[in-house]
């Protein structure tokens, strides 16, 4: 049986937390009888740095949920830095399961992927990473704007062409890695604390010859989305131009190190 811990890293997310655990946890009660033989679940609320009523709300679930067994658990951590990226830091390193991911509180991806994403690890020991994908042509996506389709794809021309990623998709909103790799990924990443972290997650993954299951997925928009476009462009520019220094610079050291 696979223990997976399933990470919410949360920001101000009064008006979307509390319907994100209670549909995700609705669902493993709901499909116990085909999950339960294979799977138990730890549901982590990571957040990081909310100023509004969200630590409160992810403590009343906690409470709530506490009276159920081993099948669910759902647990609270508070960091006072903002950042996806030392949210899901933080709950690797405080993760024990034998699978450790995270998955969008707004569940744009559909969660019934969890289900698949439980078969791959257990049918596939060679696969190490599954990294969902709005992009893959079997993908099913509702409801996306269009300029948000425009700096995805933009996004992905640069990753490709300037950092040579193989993946279909950079940052979909569900992804699982065995722990152990989980592990060693956020030992080689850098500490940048935002979006671009989960990119590089990913690139690292890819450089290190992990086997990645590039997953089609039924993705919808959420239009209560609090990422700020401008914002994001602009990181995800100044790391893109960062990494590659970086990996010119590995690359080298490596090369001196085989020929020398």
């Amino acid at each position: 049986m696979l223990t997976i811990d399933i990470l919410f890293p949360v920001l101000n997310e009064h008006l979307r937390l509390e319907r994100g655990i209670r549909r995700t946890v609705d669902y493993l009660i709901g499909n116990r009888h085909k999950l339960s033989r294979h799977a138990a679940f730890t549901l982590t609320i990571v957040d990081n740095g909310s100023d509004d009523d969200t630590p409160d709300i992810a403590g009343r679930l906690v409470k709530e949920y506490e009276s159920l067994d081993d099948y669910i658990k759902v647990r609270f951590i508070r960091l006072e830095e903002r950042g996806v990226g030392i949210a899901f830091r933080a709950g690797v390193e405080k993760s024990t399961g034998d699978i450790v991911g995270y998955m969008d509180i707004d569940l744009s991806t559909d969660i019934r992927y969890i289900k698949k994403m439980i078969h791959i690890f257990e049918k596939r020991e060679d696969i190490v990473y599954i990294n969902a994908s709005r992009f893959s042509r079997k993908s099913d996506v509702a409801g996306r704007k269009w300029y948000r389709k425009i700096t995805s794809k933009g996004l992905l021309i640069l990753l490709k062409g300037i950092l040579g990623m193989k993946s279909t998709d950079a940052i979909c909103g569900f992804t699982f890695v065995r722990r152990p790799q989980a592990e060693h990924l956020v030992r080689e990443c850098s500490n940048d604390n935002g979006w671009f972290y989960m990119i590089e997650f990913l690139l690292r993954a890819e450089r290190d010859g992990m086997k990645i299951y590039d997953m089609p997925v039924k993705w919808t928009e959420d239009y209560d989305t609090t990422v700020n476009i401008p914002k994001t462009i602009k990181n995800y520019l100044k790391n893109i131009l960062r990494l590659k220094k970086e990996f010119i610079k590995e690359d080298s050291l490596k090369f001196r190190y085989h020929i020398g």
